[in-house]
């Protein structure tokens, strides 16, 4: 099922939680709602579900205006971050619950839901469970299970909201592979909210970028990494660091260094930020009149095969409001080799570089 989101404007009070939005939603595809707490990611999630009503703006499944619908008439599927499993329940009643409650004349016989409802464990490789409660699970088996129980109802959109927020970093990975994999099997429309860039770039077909209330950029990962739309896009994928530069008809000069910004061609004598990806920083020991960024090497993180350096600017010359400190990457083996130490006297030299002119 495809969704058409148009126009959607949203307040609570006097807090403008949603401005214009509108978005194209494939059918089978798995699109990530991604930006900071408050952006309004959840709240667009809950308008499409139907359990939040826009103050302006539409709703359409695959070309019907379902605006009005109830969110029993939307038939989606919804998966929270905590879980809502009911704890006097087994995992199997748990499942069998959606289907249980449905109307007398709808409902499915009890050898139907029993085979509906292991067909399910089976799908979230969990029927070895099916006795268990859940005090008796793990986060992640927890969260399979609840995706189980959004799954029963045979959804034609299922919406995940934050589904492994609450669970250790290593867990999230691991579910996210396997929720990549269910849904390669599955293809239903899904929506899932996150505030982890890693996730979101990791698990999606699509990524929307939310700030302030606002669609920043809509596109695949890649897309969205290798060409953000705006600073901000360009600033929450990832670290980065902010440079005063100034762009004059296709060069912009980063701290005395000029690159090539053949995007601004057109512009004159104009300040910009310069954005730079610790990986982008070329890092090698002080030299008097070499061109670059002058630093101090405070601390070198050396952990696996990546040694991380932070580097203090001798002068600070930062975008206000931005933490002067400086982050660079570099091998590990080539760290050993450069013997650096903490203390030293370092060029710092921008290798790639986005320009954003400021206002």
């Amino acid at each position: 099922m495809s969704i058409e989101v148009r126009n959607i404007n949203k307040h609570f009070g006097a807090f403008h939680a949603l401005r214009n939005v509108n978005l194209d939603i494939e059918s089978g595809e798995l699109l990530a709602l991604l930006g900071p707490s408050g952006c309004g990611k959840t709240t667009l999630l809950r308008i499409i579900a139907g359990l939040e009503s826009p103050d302006t703006g539409s709703i359409a499944f695959s070309g019907e205006d379902a605006t009005d619908f109830s969110v029993k008439e939307r038939n989606v599927g919804f998966v929270f971050q905590h879980y809502a499993l009911f704890r006097h329940m087994s995992v199997f009643e748990n499942v069998a619950f959606a289907l249980r409650v449905k109307p007398r004349s709808v409902r499915p016989s009890e050898s139907v839901i029993r085979e509906k409802v292991m067909s399910l464990l089976q799908l979230v490789q969990l029927d070895w469970l099916a006795d268990r409660y859940p005090s008796q699970l793990s986060g992640g088996q927890r969260q399979r299970i609840a995706l189980a129980r959004a799954l029963a109802v045979e959804p034609k959109v299922l919406l995940l909201d934050e589904p492994f927020g609450a669970l250790d970093a290593k867990v999230r990975k691991e579910l996210r592979r396997w929720l990549r994999r269910l849904h390669d099997d599955l293809h239903v429309t899904s929506i899932f909210v996150t505030h982890d860039q890693e996730e979101a770039l990791e698990v999606a077909d699509r990524v929307v970028l939310m700030h302030s209330g606002v669609v920043e950029q809509v596109g695949t990962p890649q897309d969205v990494w290798d060409n953000p739309a705006s600073a901000f896009v360009y600033g929450f994928l990832g670290d980065v660091n902010h440079f005063h530069a100034r762009a004059d008809k296709g060069v912009v000069s980063v701290e005395g260094v000029s690159m090539m910004a053949p995007e601004h061609h057109d512009v004159q004598d104009l300040a910009a930020l310069a954005y730079v990806r610790p990986h982008d920083l070329e890092v090698t020991r002080y030299a008097t009149g070499a061109p670059g960024i002058v630093a101090e090497l405070q601390r070198a993180i050396v952990v696996g095969p990546i040694a991380r350096l932070e580097l203090w600017p001798l002068d600070n010359r930062q975008p206000e409001g931005h933490d002067p400190l400086i982050e660079a990457q570099m091998s590990a083996e080539k760290f050993r080799e450069l013997g650096f130490k903490e203390g030293e006297k370092m060029m710092l030299l921008p290798k790639k570089a986005r320009f954003f002119l400021q206002a």
